[in-house]
């Protein structure tokens, strides 16, 4: 979807107050208490990458050559997927890629999105580079012990001679793979290759975030007081005020994983009203675990699609089949080294 924002002054690569740059918008719906109407369904499938390509340097605009060229790729990649899968191929070579979804299961969207009628090399704003910062050495230390993803990253049950244990049972996957929740889309949100509707539901008091991924709802809390550290949760504790039209969201007490608090991460995001009942979506992320903090912004579109069930746990057989493959490694391993089960 190709989305134009009208009526911007200014574009302002390092977030400032969003406040400034949209200014109330006489056509935009309001409700009872006269702020901005933002209950409704958003579609935020895009074409801009998250993080910026090398090539762009600290370039923030696309030219027209380039657009064209993000679309002619996508559209390229499309068809490439699009063909029926052939139920009479033969199984990939031992350790060969098994490829993926055919393309009528993504959901990139057909466009990249525009501000002041401009095409972003990049979600992300800053670093200038429009890339994610380094690790620090103690967020490279968690990544390095972090449950890893569902597949083996070499031959062989390599955990058998290591010690690790990724493959003893569903607590030992990561929280995506076990239909818990999926960090990327839930907080700072971002567009991802499926499930990209989200919905708002508004009072005067709260603003309930819909994630359509993993089917999580965000109760983000207006006017009120974080809670203490101690009621950490995965997507944080996340308390919103207005500054004008725009609903500006701090977001504290977050957990990397269940009973993993992560102290010092602290999220801003703003939610500011565009025309046709879209809006600019902002944020900006402190965390420890990077050595700077990055920040970024893009347009959620008005959207009358609505969002399906996430039934993850009852379609979820990538967990088993991953537990079952790890067995069969395990068994070769074994017989290959002379050892028993216990």
């Amino acid at each position: 979807m190709k989305t134009t924002i009208l009526a911007i002054t200014a574009v302002v690569p390092m977030l400032m107050a969003t406040s400034a740059m949209v200014s109330a918008q006489d056509e935009f719906p309001r409700t009872a208490s006269g702020k901005p109407d933002f209950n409704g369904n958003y579609d935020i499938s895009s074409l801009t990458p998250f993080q910026r390509p090398s090539a762009y340097g600290d370039r923030l605009f696309l030219n027209e050559e380039e657009v064209a060229a993000m679309r002619d790729q996508e559209m390229s990649i499309r068809a490439q997927d699009a063909d029926p899968s052939d139920p009479g191929r033969e199984a990939p070579e031992a350790g060969g890629d098994i490829g993926s979804y055919n393309d009528f299961w993504f959901d990139r969207g057909n466009d990249g999105f525009t501000i002041d009628g401009r095409y972003r090399t990049s979600i992300l704003t800053y670093p200038d580079n429009g890339r994610m910062p380094e690790l620090t050495a103690a967020g490279r230390e968690k990544a390095a012990n972090a449950p890893r993803f569902a597949w083996p990253e070499r031959d062989g049950a390599w955990w058998l001679e290591t010690g690790d244990q990724p493959y003893d049972g569903p607590e030992n996957q990561v929280l995506g793979v076990r239909c818990i929740f999926q960090p990327t889309a839930s907080i700072p949100i971002r567009p991802l290759v499926y499930n990209n509707l989200k919905t708002l539901v508004q009072t005067d008091d709260y603003l309930m975030l819909f994630v359509e991924w993993m089917h999580w709802a965000r109760i983000i809390r207006i006017d009120s007081e974080h809670n203490p550290a101690a009621l950490s949760t995965l997507d944080g504790d996340s308390i919103g005020h207005w500054e004008g039209d725009t609903l500006v969201v701090e977001t504290t007490n977050f957990l990397d994983l269940p009973y993993q608090p992560n102290e010092g991460r602290r999220i801003i995001e703003r939610f500011s009203p565009i025309n046709a009942g879209g809006l600019l979506y902002s944020f900006s992320v402190e965390d420890p675990d990077y050595v700077d903090s990055y920040s970024g912004e893009f347009v959620w579109p008005r959207s009358e699609q609505i969002p399906y069930e996430y039934a993850c746990h009852e379609g979820n057989y990538a967990m088993s089949a991953t537990l079952m493959g790890a067995r069969v490694r395990e068994k070769e391993w074994r017989e290959a080294n002379g050892t028993s089960e216990n």
